[in-house]
């Protein structure tokens, strides 16, 4: 195909806009560079009247907010999904792995939890803890200091509580715990399960003019037309653009590869616009990736040419290789205690955990290594369909006959209604070179590109993992004096250990170390092998942590976008 070749030389280009796309966007941009984002996905504003689903109520939605077009349903603002019409990815045999692709401005930061955890010292040093994995080539005191640049930036509520692996920050005032939480509270207690306010990007106090406050609408998931949560739009790109930064957007714009010359420099990136079906070059002096980790590898490996036979960055056969998710494992319980409650109670809150449980134990006495964190959810929002149990769950634990419609309907709502605590465990699976993802030969998607083909499977470490979390569940459950929902997966069922890629943390394809032989970036997020090529997203990770990848992604980010600026400064690149 003839490619269009666009006469505008930017000084980077930026492929992707989430977290760590919107980052490199607001920190280049703002030391005056000349800055082209491509992002696959449509514009997308969460203030703009004609996309925003916040504070409209389900019967609003032709299909009262059913999850027919979106995979969390359509009250979630998210227009991506594990299956993306056009876009297969296929597996090896015996794989199961659901890739997440989020297809618009902003990318998964529009409808995430908002967890914003920082990576702990011991998080960067896994094999010397413990014998498993790789050690990072930072550790944690080189980011701390972009950790607390992005809590005063962005904001992030909780409390300091001087815990060695679950850092300190620049926190905002967490809201109060709710009911729901307080039962929480006291069950955990009993099994000597900490339990400290939530630690999440929405804002309970102002932070500047262009940002509103958060005003426990509860519906965080939809993202903020107040801008008060964090989504890189709204926080990051948008703001680049307001300061005068010099910030170029190609939405609908599916990139191919990564261009380079013969010297083997990138030159810019070709993309396929989703709109005419054309092909077209954008030219750049530095190209940065942040399609995620799956997808930054995809283009790299896309990237062959005579000086990169093997893909792009990828001498030391390692793009792709390493590819982990966090684990997951839930379970729910209905409190007696809970049930006839007066809605006097005052449920406000955010849309998300008030509180939640930092890993506690020993590993040294248990049968895994690494740890996992407890997020919790109920209370008296918004309901989805069934709310929380169903009839079978009730009939057996209590007798009750549930069911009917109108004034009875109502009136048994009032009673269970909020009546159910949930519980995830996300924990840390161990990175290891036999899970990747690579090109399949065979197939391509819509736009003519080559998709991926994953290999990835769970070891009796993350089973075993799985297996306390279901059973930390139990016994919280029992001493909230309620009942276990459902039956407790065993041992047949992986314990409820989640399948790769559905807890969307996947991180590792493009690793970061020392050694050009060993790993695909430096400690700076950048190519070995190509000096004008970086990679912000999760790819660079050498291990995940017991928490929440995104304020690492962030920071890190920020870190990578500092050390361009100086080596264009310099003229290294």
């Amino acid at each position: 195909m003839q490619i269009k070749e666009s006469p505008e030389v930017y000084d980077v280009i930026i492929v992707g806009s989430g977290a760590g796309g919107g980052m490199a966007t607001k920190q280049l941009a703002d030391a005056g560079l000349n800055v082209a984002v491509v992002e696959a996905g449509p514009f997308f504003d969460p203030a703009d009247p004609k996309t925003m689903t916040q504070l409209k109520w389900a019967y609003e939605s032709p299909r009262r907010f059913a999850g027919t077009d979106r995979a969390f349903g359509g009250d979630d603002m998210s227009y991506g999904d594990w299956e993306v019409e056009g876009e297969p990815y296929t597996h090896t045999k015996g794989t199961i792995f659901r890739w997440w692709r989020s297809r618009m401005l902003g990318g998964r930061t529009n409808h995430w939890g908002r967890i914003s955890l920082r990576f702990g010292p011991k998080d960067f040093k896994g094999k010397t803890r413990d014998g498993y994995g790789d050690d990072w080539p930072i550790g944690y005191d080189d980011v701390k200091p972009y950790y607390d640049k992005v809590d005063k930036l962005i904001g992030v509520f909780g409390t300091n509580e001087g815990l060695e692996d679950d850092p300190d920050g620049f926190f905002l005032p967490p809201p109060k715990p709710r009911l729901h939480e307080l039962f929480y509270i006291e069950g955990a207690k009993k099994s000597n399960v900490p339990v400290i306010p939530g630690r999440l990007s929405m804002l309970t106090k102002r932070i500047n003019n262009e940002r509103g406050i958060c005003f426990y609408c509860g519906q965080c998931k939809r993202s903020c037309s107040a801008y008060a949560d964090f989504s890189s739009g709204s926080c990051l790109i948008f703001p680049a653009q307001k300061s005068g930064g010099k910030v170029k957007i190609y939405v609908n714009s599916m990139v191919r590869e990564v261009l380079t010359n013969e010297e083997g420099k990138a030159t810019g990136v070709s993309y396929i616009n989703k709109e005419d079906r054309k092909e077209y070059a954008l030219k750049g002096k530095v190209v940065v990736l942040a399609a995620s980790a799956c997808s930054s590898a995809r283009i790299l490996l896309n990237s062959k040419s005579k000086q990169h036979p093997n893909g792009l960055g990828n001498s030391s056969n390692l793009v792709g290789k390493y590819l982990h998710d966090s684990t997951g494992s839930g379970a729910a319980g209905v409190i007696p205690g809970l049930m006839n409650r007066k809605v006097s109670y005052n449920e406000d809150g955010v849309g998300g955990m008030h509180v939640y449980s930092p890993w506690w134990g020993d590993n040294s006495k248990l049968d895994f290594p690494r740890g996992y964190h407890i997020e919790v959810w109920g209370g008296m929002s918004i309901p989805n369909y069934g709310f929380g149990w169903n009839q079978g769950d009730l009939n057996q634990y209590f007798g009750l006959k549930v069911g009917g419609y109108g004034d009875s309907l109502r009136e048994e709502v009032k009673k269970y209604y909020g009546a159910v605590i949930g519980f995830g465990g996300r924990g840390e699976g161990i990175a290891r070179k036999e899970n990747y993802c690579e090109i399949d030969p065979t197939t391509v998607d819509e736009y003519g590109i080559p998709v991926l083909k994953f290999n990835y499977q769970w070891s009796d470490l993350e089973r075993n993992q799985a297996k306390h979390m279901q059973d930390t569940f139990e016994e919280i459950i029992h001493n909230m004096g309620g009942h276990y929902l459902g039956e407790k997966p065993g041992k047949d069922k992986d314990y409820g250990l989640n399948a790769p890629g559905e807890i969307i943390h996947e991180v590792g394809t493009t690793r970061m170390g020392d050694d050009p032989k060993t790993s695909v970036t430096n400690k700076f997020n950048q190519l070995h092998d190509v000096d004008n090529v970086f990679i912000v997203d999760a790819g660079p990770f050498v291990s995940q942590a017991d928490k929440n990848c995104t304020w690492t992604i962030l920071a890190l980010s920020w870190r990578a976008s500092d050390y361009i600026i100086e080596q264009l400064k310099q003229q290294n690149i």
